[in-house]
């Protein structure tokens, strides 16, 4: 008999684990769940992106650039009133990521003798008031008081504001950061290069408040305290200046380009007096390089590289030049009688 009860016991304890074992499981398999959702036709290097939205959490792998694509292609949804962070705009680099979202729910504010409701995410009390559109005076206190009728009003967190006669009121205001232009002999002209990102700064501005029947109408300033100076904004700004080159290395190039030795004296002619046979010549009419094309993609149909190669950009001027005046000859001469080519 004791053997049986001993036996009895032993069996008891392991199915008590168990139960407890596979209970724990459940529960953790409900509150993270790992979802691989690659994208096989994306080029894309994928991220581990684990979202925590109120109690679960999952995580997905996915080539979605923004907060907002991972979100969708989660299939999870935020109404205007839920905060998500990082913000939905904000660009998925790392490789392992996370995302918060936070829900809005009910909030009862009690002002006096007026009640409001609002759908808030926030904890914080003064945030909360100013989702809700209320003024808080400095001395004005904000108690959170037990809501007796939550099954009536659905509403668990409720708050009570107390003035007590303030008649001023401090706020934070954004000091905007300027941009400063650096010229930088290292870069090209009209290249630009940002040095330093600007950042915003803050400070706490105090105001005398004036009311009429117990309604603000106005505001006085008292004084300002400078809590963070903003940082500027450096953008380096390119001012090289470009050299023209010496005529037998023009001439190297006028010859790669395809000018044969009898034309060579009349294209040296026109590009020096149009560029000075600068690869990076620009005219504030839009023309640009040795040929002074107009505008300067013109010549991307001799290559790509039109921009910065000098042999591309005489190449596409022998076509133009004999296209168009039958030869450097031709060109030469309508350069003298009008002025330009």
């Amino acid at each position: 008999m004791i053997k049986l009860q001993y036996k009895l016991r032993n069996f008891c304890c392991a199915a008590l684990l168990l139960v407890m074992s596979v209970f724990l499981a459940f529960n953790y398999t409900e509150g993270h769940q790992t979802v691989y959702a690659d994208d096989a036709n994306d080029d894309k290097t994928p991220h581990f992106v684990t979202i925590h939205n109120d109690d679960t959490e999952v995580t997905v792998k996915t080539t979605a650039s923004t907060v907002a694509d991972v979100l969708e292609k989660a299939g999870i949804t935020v109404n205007n009133a839920d905060i998500v962070e990082p913000t939905l705009e904000t660009h998925i680099e790392s490789e392992e990521f996370r995302v918060n979202v936070y829900r809005a729910r009910p909030v009862l504010i009690m002002d006096g003798v007026n009640k409001r409701y609002v759908m808030t995410a926030s904890y914080d009390p003064k945030q909360i008031m100013a989702d809700a559109g209320l003024t808080l005076y400095d001395g004005d206190e904000i108690d959170t008081v037990t809501n007796d009728n939550f099954l009536e009003t659905g509403v668990a967190t409720a708050f009570r504001v107390k003035r007590n006669g303030g008649r001023e009121i401090t706020t934070e205001e954004i000091i905007p950061y300027t941009t400063e232009e650096r010229l930088d002999p290292s870069l090209k002209k009209g290249e630009r290069v940002l040095e330093q990102a600007g950042e915003d700064g803050r400070k706490l501005m105090t105001y005398k408040v004036n009311f009429e029947n117990n309604r603000e109408v106005s505001r006085e300033f008292i004084s300002e305290e400078i809590k963070a100076e903003p940082k500027p904004e450096i953008v380096r700004v390119g001012a090289k200046v470009s050299v023209a080159p010496g005529r037998e290395q023009c001439a190297q190039w006028m010859r790669a380009a395809g000018v044969s030795e009898a034309d060579l004296d009349a294209a040296l002619y026109i590009v020096y007096h149009e560029s000075g046979c600068r690869v990076d010549a620009a005219n504030p009419s839009g023309a640009y390089g040795i040929p002074q094309a107009l505008p300067g993609s013109k010549m991307a149909s001799a290559g790509a590289d039109w921009e910065t190669n000098p042999v591309t950009q005489i190449r596409w001027m022998i076509g133009y030049v004999n296209g168009r005046y039958g030869g450097w000859s031709g060109a030469v001469a309508h350069k003298n009688a009008k002025g330009w080519y």
